[in-house]
């Protein structure tokens, strides 16, 4: 029989992860259907090509939260494996959210914000990566897809727990799947860089 606290933290975690702030933010804000403009997507980089910045830390921050509050939360009530599912949930909700048809972001800051909540250094190693392959490159996707493949690597190599290291991939490979119409613009050349709209 199914561990109660695991469909608890499963449940948790996908609402939570699923709240569409992006687009909550924006239209709170009188902006435009976030939708309709640049890749479309609800995350904080599109958010950013409106042009108001606050609005595009407000989403950054708040989906990062919602990434960490499910793991934190299930972690005090019932330990690693109740995180690791709500983290799991989370950033699943965040990808696939149901009130959006299932059509929601693409992981950058919600993997971030599940990070902080498991193991707070791989969060930093995220970001660090992220801001030297955008810095060098000025391509949030690559940054995102660069960031995300070390993380992985660096969790497998310091925590040495399969569990988290599997986890971990796992999100990984969504965040690739996620961003598959930016790898193809990269690889022709055809991808916008940050700071265009």
């Amino acid at each position: 029989m199914m561990n109660p606290l695991y469909i608890l933290a499963a449940a948790f975690g996908y609402l939570l992860g699923s709240i569409p702030f992006g687009l909550l933010i924006t239209k709170v804000a009188g902006t435009q259907d976030i939708r309709s403009i640049g890749s479309g997507n609800i995350g904080a980089t599109n958010v950013l090509r409106t042009g108001r910045k606050g609005l595009a830390a407000a989403t950054l921050v708040c989906d990062a939260l919602k990434g960490t509050i499910p793991v934190v939360v299930m972690g005090i009530l019932g330990g690693p494996v109740p995180a690791m599912i709500a983290a799991g949930a989370a950033f699943l909700g965040h990808l696939f959210p149901v009130w959006l048809g299932f059509k929601g972001g693409k992981g950058v800051a919600t993997y971030i914000g599940v990070m902080l909540g498991l193991y707070w250094p791989a969060a930093l190693i995220f970001c660090l990566a992220w801001l030297a392959a955008a810095f060098s490159s000025r391509y949030s996707s690559f940054a995102a897809l660069t960031a995300s493949m070390i993380t992985p690597i660096f969790l497998w190599w310091v925590t040495k727990s399969a569990p988290l290291g599997l986890l971990a991939t796992a999100l990984t490979v969504l965040l690739w799947f996620m961003h598959r119409e930016n790898i193809k613009r990269l690889l022709n050349g055809t991808e916008g860089k940050i700071g265009q709209k």
